[in-house]
């Protein structure tokens, strides 16, 4: 919001000669004027902050997402350490992010790789960050890392789980946020100074830095280890190793639907901007748009995935459609700011079509990830960055991304492929980077014995090998009924 100012002696002269104390009365009214200007300021200041905690409050809420929908989707045996697993990256993730992520990620001036300022909140709040910001921040962080348990689930070491959440949420995910995120970043599309390829990579909300970055972490965890025990038989045949609890895996699913309206609408990080003053339009129209396509994206990939999966398997699948409906949410999520709503239903119909073919290509492979993870992070959030480089839209990607008129924009809008080059070399930087740092982390677990749990554990169950007992009672294939263990008594 741009300042007013009084100036006492322009107002004086204005007032003329026959006013009484001209000077004193136009110092008087100027006093009032700027006393009512800086309120607005500060109101402006408080209305943003707001906007951006209650964001961040949203997108932490996926946290619980997270941990319902793995709940759900795995085995009972294994409910208390995924549920541990999820408590965990939250955790840990807040220590780590807040000690080097953060200054890596968004540390400014720095250079374009990685960024050397704000360790441990140093500096902050300042008149580029707040408190608030941190916190936001925080919570995509965590979401990355909350990806990545997922792919690992009931056949993981409890060490490897903290090793691997404090390395991606302190140094991988942030270096590659620097990278697309900060002001100083490579290929910022915030980078005015100097724009990759003029246009810098438009991933609004983070199809590749959040989900591409999780998912394909994940990926490497889940081939280093292997498939679960009984996830393929003898000849190689796929065997469904179903979750527990499709209620768990709806309600979590709803939870993320929810937290996603914190995490896309709310990466405008500002809602108190206009874009012509005095005028309905705004970016508080923006804000509602990105919902709005956040919506159809989600909801077109869901009935996408129903119908598809009746006519392959002939069965109406709600835990399919969950994950059809996330599969949508986030491919949407690179340009849900910057296209049109119709734009969104091709992106969730396309999204559907990805997540069913990378499933395919991970039975065929024998590659086991109990989520769909690095299928659904992955591969549809690298669909969602190619399709924010076809329909991204000219008015909206100079309104969101200001300061640069004549940016390139979408290719099928006429905007040329410059956008699109950029968003095919994102693409190959975030998978070879996290490829580098990620997949020789696993593979050094997996030699020091840190990584897989024995055979014995994992037939038994974590919950009762680890974790003290089950989660609850209930039956096992066998139909033999397993109770939850109390802690003995110490006395």
């Amino acid at each position: 919001m741009a300042s007013q100012t009084c100036s006492a002696d322009t107002l004086a002269a204005m007032l003329g000669t026959n006013t009484t104390n001209a000077t004193a009365a136009a110092t008087l009214i100027c006093d009032q004027f700027n006393t009512i200007s800086t309120k607005f300021t500060d109101t402006a200041y408080a209305v943003d902050s707001t906007y951006l905690l209650f964001s961040a409050y949203l997108v932490f809420s996926m946290q619980l997402g997270f941990a319902m929908l793995c709940a759900g989707s795995v085995r009972a045996k294994n409910t208390m350490n995924i549920m541990l697993t999820n408590v965990l990256d939250a955790a840990a993730g807040g220590l780590f992010y807040y000690l080097f992520g953060f200054a890596f990620a968004f540390g400014t001036p720095s250079n374009g790789f990685i960024g050397k300022h704000n360790f441990a909140l140093k500096d902050i709040p300042s008149s580029v960050f707040d408190y608030s910001y941190f916190l936001y921040q925080w919570a995509f962080a965590i979401a990355a890392a909350g990806i990545t348990s997922g792919s690992i689930a009931e056949r993981t070491q409890f060490v490897a789980y903290l090793i691997y959440s404090a390395f991606l949420t302190g140094f991988v995910y942030p270096v590659v946020s620097h990278w697309f995120w900060s002001v100083d970043g490579w290929a910022s599309a915030s980078n005015l100074d100097n724009l990759f390829l003029g246009s810098g990579v438009i991933d609004f909300a983070g199809s590749g830095v959040v989900h591409m970055v999780g998912g394909i972490a994940g990926l490497y965890g889940a081939l280093i280890e292997g498939p679960r025990i009984g996830r393929f038989d003898h000849t190689g045949r796929s065997v469904a190793l179903r979750g527990h609890s499709a209620s768990l895996v709806v309600l979590g699913t709803f939870l993320l639907w929810f937290g996603w309206y914190g995490f896309n609408p709310g990466s405008f990080t500002k809602i108190l901007s206009p874009y012509e003053s005095g005028n309905y339009y705004g970016q508080w129209s923006a804000v509602g748009r990105t919902a709005v396509t956040t919506t159809l994206a989600g909801c077109t990939a869901a009935l996408t995935t129903l119908f598809g999966k009746r006519i392959i398997s002939g069965h109406w699948n709600v835990t399919d459609v969950c994950n059809g409906l996330l599969g949508g949410f986030a491919a949407i999520t690179a340009g849900c700011s910057v296209v049109e709503p119709w734009a969104a239903i091709i992106c969730g119909f396309v999204a559907a079509c990805v997540l069913t073919g990378c499933n395919k290509l991970a039975e065929k492979y024998k590659y086991d990830d109990p989520l769909e993870a690095a299928q659904l992070h992955g591969g549809c959030g690298a669909w969602g960055i190619i399709f924010t480089a076809l329909f991204a839209k000219e008015k909206y990607v100079n309104e969101v991304y200001p300061g640069k008129p004549g940016r390139p924009y979408g290719l099928f809008m006429g905007g040329g492929g410059k956008l699109l080059g950029a968003h095919v070399v994102q693409i190959l930087v975030i998978f070879g980077f996290v490829s580098a740092t990620m997949g020789p982390l696993f593979f050094i677990l997996h030699k020091l014995k840190l990584l897989r749990i024995s055979p014995e554990d994992e037939t038994a169950g974590m919950d009762m090998t680890r974790h003290g007992g089950f989660a609850y009672v209930y039956h096992d294939e066998d139909g033999i009924p397993m109770k939850k263990i109390e802690p003995a008594s110490s006395s």
